[in-house]
């Protein structure tokens, strides 16, 4: 994933504008009416709806200018679109999340995945290294009646998305901030720069330095503030890799600092353990040295 990419790319990027507003001072909606907003959910903790939620007062301001249509978590009233704006939380994991995420997307103008599950497939992305069938007959009593696919993946894997926000759950300054630039036709201004930056800025010690705690501060982006090293927990890369991440190298020396590679493995397969970069070491590390395997549940 990157952070940051150009209007004319394709895909959706942290830190991107959306394709209907980049470049542009012109609101992604009818200027003779309040823009619309819908909010959904896939497979998810409702976490980053309840940050929505949270952020109620700080939305006092926008609500004189918006139409708040779709919101199941909120309100059981629910107006049938198209929609200016449309907030996307989950991951895709039936085959009926499938058919009804393209349903969305037909439905709103700009698309925006809220956190973890929406942007990288989630926690529940763990099953993707696993086999489906165990775990359908281990939790389930009869699980033959359980419609499920074998992979839980992020939203931009099955239609475009413009906008991707981070987080597990998201910031809900950064969430403002969002639905603010879109329906005023500008850039979001969201951090671009990787954990390590935040605990400077909070006079946070370094725990990987100082205490020998492998932390994924320095691969993973900003947004958090810098939670757990501030409290000497180690940072379980909740808002995903940062651009050119160098997982290699982190992890490489956390290695030779006398870290298991196995321990390493299930760092890195956490919250977004299904991002590209995150991914991609995962297996590196569980293959083990020389291509040996290496004992790591996911």
């Amino acid at each position: 994933m990157s952070n940051a990419i150009s209007a004319d790319d394709a895909g959706p990027g942290p830190g991107a504008p959306p394709a209907s507003v980049a470049g542009t001072n012109t609101p992604p909606h009818d200027s003779r009416g309040k823009p619309r907003i819908a909010v959904f959910k896939f497979a998810s903790c409702d976490g980053c709806q309840l940050q929505l939620l949270d952020a109620a007062n700080r939305f006092l301001e926008l609500a004189e200018h918006v139409e708040i249509d779709h919101f199941l978590e909120a309100r059981s009233r629910s107006v049938p679109g198209p929609y200016d704006l449309g907030l996307v939380e989950g991951s895709i994991t039936t085959p009926h999340d499938v058919e009804r995420i393209h349903e969305v997307r037909a439905q709103c103008r700009v698309l925006v995945t809220l956190g973890a599950c929406a942007t990288a497939g989630g926690i529940q992305a763990l099953r993707n290294w696993g086999r489906i069938d165990d775990f359908l007959s281990a939790v389930y009593a009869s699980p033959q009646f359980i419609d499920t696919l074998a992979t839980s993946t992020p939203i931009a894997d099955h239609v475009h998305v413009d906008f991707e926000l981070r987080g597990c759950p998201v910031d809900t300054t950064q969430l403002v901030e969002l639905v603010t630039a879109v329906l005023v036709g500008r850039r979001p201004r969201v951090p671009q720069h990787a954990v390590c930056v935040e605990c400077k800025e909070r006079g946070t010690v370094c725990v990987a330095v100082a205490r020998g705690i492998p932390c994924l501060g320095p691969v993973t982006q900003a947004g958090c503030g810098a939670i757990c090293p501030a409290h000497d927990r180690e940072c379980f890369g909740c808002y995903g890799p940062a651009e050119a991440a160098n997982l290699v190298s982190l992890t490489g020396w956390y290695e030779r600092r006398g870290t298991p590679r196995e321990e390493l493995a299930r760092l890195v397969r956490s919250f977004n353990a299904w991002a590209p970069a995150f991914r991609e070491e995962g297996d590196r590390l569980s293959a083990g040295p020389a291509g040996t395997d290496v004992e790591s549940s996911p």
